[in-house]
């Protein structure tokens, strides 16, 4: 049974689905659809045009759904996607999309936890089980691929993508993209190796995680370009999944990657 708290604001135009719990001084706007099982508890605010899946919770603070922190937004029409079983900590933000990006919408996907006062900005698209620690932003169009994880205090600059299963040490400046696998960290940020621990823990092989080592290790430290060292991958490890994710993400990259460590001086 869905249960609102007296002293909530609940839209008469919001739909909510089965088992949905509302607290005390909680707002839902209009235009708002919530999953079964939700829990928006007390202060939570939940504005237009949002669409939550099953099981998530929104803490106290939190503010899902205001309009983007970008001046080219013209008051559009913009929305918000999340999954199911996100959480949403206290006095996290998600803004919602824009027209100019021609997305019109901010994605978050399942299985999420983005811990408090992190920010998800206008038109990003998060993947599905990612962790986005306190105090961490992702500036308008950043796309996180499933299963990244960003270390707190961390900044992504606009257009930033993220590969899937990568690692982001804490209080990094992402200006450029991080392919997949991978775990990167320092000032300016570089790359640091294999996120092995990560993909053990995801059933990832001890052979699989040998070929994403030797792969990276052709890259970045063969002395070729990334060019070269992307035709020599190609033309020299089997098809597979992860030769082809890797290679896919690197050669769509419009801001280039982040680099190998510099040598100590």
């Amino acid at each position: 049974m869905t249960t609102i708290h007296p002293l909530a604001v609940v839209s008469p135009e919001a739909k909510l689905g089965e088992n949905v719990q509302v607290g005390p001084f909680a707002f839902i706007d209009k235009d708002v659809e919530i999953g079964d099982g939700c829990n928006i508890m007390n202060g939570a605010t939940v504005l237009r045009n949002v669409k939550m899946g099953k099981d998530c919770t929104v803490f106290p603070g939190a503010v899902v759904g205001a309009i983007p922190q970008d001046l080219k937004y013209d008051g559009e029409e913009s929305y918000v996607e999340i999954g199911d079983r996100v959480n949403i900590r206290e006095c996290a933000t998600i803004n919602r999309g824009t027209a100019a990006s021609g997305k019109y919408v901010t994605k978050v996907g399942s299985d999420v936890l983005i811990m408090s006062y992190a920010h998800v900005a206008h038109d990003c698209t998060v993947g599905n089980h990612c962790i986005i620690v306190s105090y961490s932003g992702l500036a308008g169009e950043t796309d996180l691929d499933d299963w990244v994880t960003i270390g707190g205090k961390s900044m992504a600059h606009q257009f930033t993508k993220v590969g899937k299963h990568s690692f982001i040490a804490a209080n990094s400046k992402l200006v450029k993209d991080v392919p997949p696998y991978i775990l990167v960290g320092r000032d300016p940020v570089v790359f640091e190796g294999v996120n092995r621990v990560g993909l053990l823990r995801r059933g990832f092989s001890e052979e699989e995680v040998n070929l994403i080592k030797d792969i990276y290790d052709t890259l970045y430290y063969k002395g070729m370009n990334i060019s070269q060292a992307l035709d020599y991958i190609e033309a020299n490890y089997p098809v597979s999944e992860i030769r082809d994710t890797i290679v896919g993400f690197i050669r769509a990259s419009k801001r280039g990657i982040v680099s190998k460590p510099r040598p100590a001086r």
